[in-house]
């Protein structure tokens, strides 16, 4: 006798966000699961994980009745929905009624040139967009550009009616939940439907577009699950499920670093900031007991010149993950000494790939080892996370010695590396080559196979027939403890073709000078063999006005074009 099997239950059973958005709600109905402070006015929104799913339902249905988002399949995305939003429960339902009724959720960069956004809304083909009133002003300005390919526009917001604005058809967020019923039938989805679409943020040309589907997401979060688990680093609790991340990360940066994600599977209260501020950072780690969060360097540096932060119970800290930029050891003391009990670590990802790949790792033979060398552990780059395969390799794709010099390209693989570009085989075909995904970053391995961020390809300073690192030199200057932040790039030169030049942020009062840098890269690095003497910069800017990316890395491009300014500033170190 013939039995029916269901495949697409067991063995088949596919791997949806959809699993993780309710997992909190049948553990946790009525605990607090996500709150949203209003950096505007101060008021605190809070959700039981009940609330926010069936808040989640009801935009579900929205999406599907009034909206008529259509669904996709595998290999043909469905509606792409933008946002163009900060953190807070809105975006976070976005995150999930989107992807987990079949369509696909475009978080838009908005810290992007308007001509960019105005590009990657074209690009993706947004069918709605869903904003808020901190980008309302944005949204208005490129209006004309896009009321051709968007056909509808959703308001968020806690204050009741619409805006007066020009911008149509426009419904209001609230009202149309309001009018859905708190269930909805999720849809048997395939576990390749494309859930997401991310744009890179341009800094070599245009935004590239990259999909990723239900299957890569609940890869990379389970993924990192793991990697966490692992992580036994002495100076890192295990918390579990009691952690309370606070989402400082823009959702709009490949997936806010994944803590949508792991965050909600995990059943963590997420405390949503709105956008960051040093002054709202504090608030609510001290009211919500915030016990962890991610931080561009930028993020920290500006929390240390923050000059009312002994005013505030930060003790809940135990971890902030550092990624966007390398987490120089300098910066890292100065943020433990000045913030007691938490530990600084750091991370590395991009775009592609979702974005995690490699983060710092303390191993177990490690664990007695002296504070000073195991911070030195944290702030190396790191491991590949667990499901990745990463190697750095010479010009012949072959890996490159394990002797903390030799440097290479990363390259990489795994499950939630993206496949490609959309609608950009061109640009596709220049990063996957022989079945790698490269990435154009420099990168050296030490003895115990750490791998080290050295630079980016287009960054290296070439000088005579030597490459200067930069993010090694930065990392090194920001060790001095009146450096708040520091940057180098190349200055053309007649004979070597390109010197250093180190731009240069001090910490708060510091009375130090261009010399007083210049020695101390003299005194801890020459003389103590972290750098050569060739390497130290020719000019010197001291400066508050460090360009910055969207995403708050150093916007070297940005500096290069205004090269005669930051030359005309300069201290001339060297004579020719």
């Amino acid at each position: 006798m013939d039995f029916k099997t269901y495949p697409e239950f067991s063995t088949r059973y596919p791997l949806l966000l959809t699993t993780f958005m309710k997992r909190p709600a049948r553990l946790y109905p009525n605990e607090t699961g996500v709150v949203y402070r209003n950096p505007d006015n101060g008021q605190y929104l809070r959700f039981t994980w009940q609330e926010w799913y069936e808040r989640t339902c009801r935009l579900a249905n929205v999406l599907k009745g009034p909206l008529g988002v259509k669904p996709g399949k595998p290999g043909e995305p469905g509606d792409r929905i933008a946002t163009l939003a900060l953190n807070h429960h809105w975006h976070l339902e976005l995150y999930y009624a989107v992807p987990c009724s079949g369509a696909v959720l475009h978080p838009i960069n908005m810290r992007l040139s308007l001509d960019h956004i105005t590009y990657t809304i074209k690009h993706a083909e947004d069918k709605i967009i869903f904003f808020d009133d901190f980008s309302l002003p944005q949204l208005e300005s490129i209006f004309d550009q896009i009321k051709g390919t968007v056909e509808k526009f959703v308001y968020l917001s806690d204050k009741p009616g619409k805006p007066k604005t020009k911008i149509e058809p426009l419904f209001e967020y609230e009202e149309l939940i309001a009018k859905q019923p708190p269930e909805f039938t999720w849809p048997n989805l395939s576990e390749d439907n494309y859930a997401t679409c991310c744009y890179t943020t341009g800094t070599t040309g245009l935004p590239k577009g990259v999909m990723f589907t239900h299957r890569q997401l609940y890869l990379l979060a389970l993924h990192v699950v793991i990697r966490n688990f692992y992580n036994s680093d002495p100076a890192l609790p295990q918390i579990g499920e009691r952690n309370i991340p606070l989402f400082n990360v823009p959702l709009f940066h490949v997936h806010g670093w994944g803590y949508p994600f792991f965050s909600v599977f995990g059943a963590n209260k997420i405390v949503m900031p709105g956008r960051f501020t040093p002054e709202g950072f504090c608030e609510l780690v001290q009211t919500e007991k915030v016990t962890s969060s991610g931080l561009v360097p930028t993020m920290l540096a500006m929390l240390m010149e923050y000059k009312e932060l002994d005013k505030y119970d930060l003790s809940s800290l135990a971890n902030i993950t550092v990624g966007g930029a390398a987490l120089p050891l300098g910066l890292k003391n100065k943020a433990e000494k000045v913030i007691p009990g938490f530990s600084a670590t750091s991370g590395y990802g991009m775009t592609e790939t979702a974005p995690s790949t490699i983060n710092a790792f303390v191993k177990k033979f490690m664990h007695d080892w002296p504070k000073e060398d195991l911070d030195e552990v944290r702030v190396k780059t790191g491991v590949p996370v667990p499901g990745l395969e990463v190697e750095v390799v010479d010009d012949v794709g072959k890996p490159v010695p394990q002797n903390n010099e030799s440097i290479g390209e990363i390259v990489i693989r795994g499950p939630w590396v993206m496949e490609k570009y959309y609608k950009d085989p061109e640009k596709t075909a220049e990063v996957w080559r022989d079945g790698w995904f490269h990435t154009g970053d420099v990168a050296k391995v030490d003895e115990d196979g750490y791998i080290i961020i050295a630079d980016r390809m287009s960054d290296m300073i070439r000088s005579g027939a030597e490459m200067v690192p930069t993010v090694l030199l930065e990392n090194l200057t920001a060790t001095a403890d009146f450096v708040l932040e520091a940057t180098y790039v190349g200055v053309p030169d007649a004979i070597w073709g390109e010197r250093p030049m180190v731009l240069v942020t001090l910490v708060p009062d510091a009375d130090k000078t261009e010399d007083d840098i210049i020695k101390f890269l003299e005194t801890e690095g020459v003389d103590k063999g972290k750098i050569t003497r060739w390497m130290l910069p020719d000019y010197v800017v001291i400066t508050d006005d460090i360009p910055k990316t969207s995403v708050g890395k150093f916007n070297k491009i940005h500096i290069k074009a205004r090269m005669e300014y930051f030359l005309n500033k300069a201290k001339k170190i060297r004579q020719d």
